[in-house]
């Protein structure tokens, strides 16, 4: 071992462990992994080091515990595939996708497709924003210019517009009302 690496490490890098534990405790879900995240963050940076010093040792440090935690989330989205052997020793059934089931996936997609694309313009924009991109509510709400409560109203007729085209219901007459409108307040107002 290279003492004035050891030297350098204790110096630089030790010195910031109580900021290090800190940080690791309030970015990082799961308590007891954070003595294993500083241990690897340490090994990381101590094998970098060797190869040569950062410049800034803080910054380094921090850095490669933020990555660190970056690679362990990924690494937990990923779903593990263990390869079988003999699927039938298992008595596990596979039910590959025949024509027709095929079929009727494509036929199902399309009139949901035909359902989404009835929806009055700005309902659509809004479905399409919370439930295909996945976008929260309120960051909808305001790249629209509307109210979360008005988000939350498109996105419930957006749903019911299209479980009635879906299923073939009986599109419920309303008489209309006020404050009925997604985009007025309770006044008659358009929120637009």
């Amino acid at each position: 071992m290279d003492d004035s690496l050891d030297d350098w490490f204790a110096r630089e890098i030790l010195v910031h462990e109580r900021a290090l534990v800190h940080y690791l405790r309030r970015c990082w879900p799961h308590t007891a992994e954070i003595h294993d995240l500083r241990q690897e963050t340490y090994v990381r940076v101590y094998e970098a080091a060797g190869k040569a010093l950062p410049t800034a040792p803080k910054s380094f440090l921090f850095a490669t515990a933020r990555h660190l935690m970056a690679d362990r989330r990924r690494r937990a989205r990923v779903v593990s595939i263990e390869t079988m052997g003999d699927l039938d020793a298992l008595n596990v059934l596979v039910e590959e996708a025949s024509p027709e089931h095929w079929l009727g996936g494509r036929q199902v997609l399309k009139r949901l497709a035909e359902a989404f694309d009835r929806l009055p313009e700005r309902c659509r924009e809004v479905v399409w924003l919370r439930r295909v991109e996945e976008l929260p509510q309120r960051e909808v709400a305001m790249r629209l210019g509307i109210s979360e409560k008005t988000v939350e109203k498109h996105v419930a007729k957006g749903a019911r517009l299209i479980a009635e085209h879906f299923y073939g219901l009986p599109a419920q007459a309303e008489a209309p009302r006020r404050g009925a409108d997604p985009e007025e307040d309770g006044r008659g107002q358009r929120q637009d």
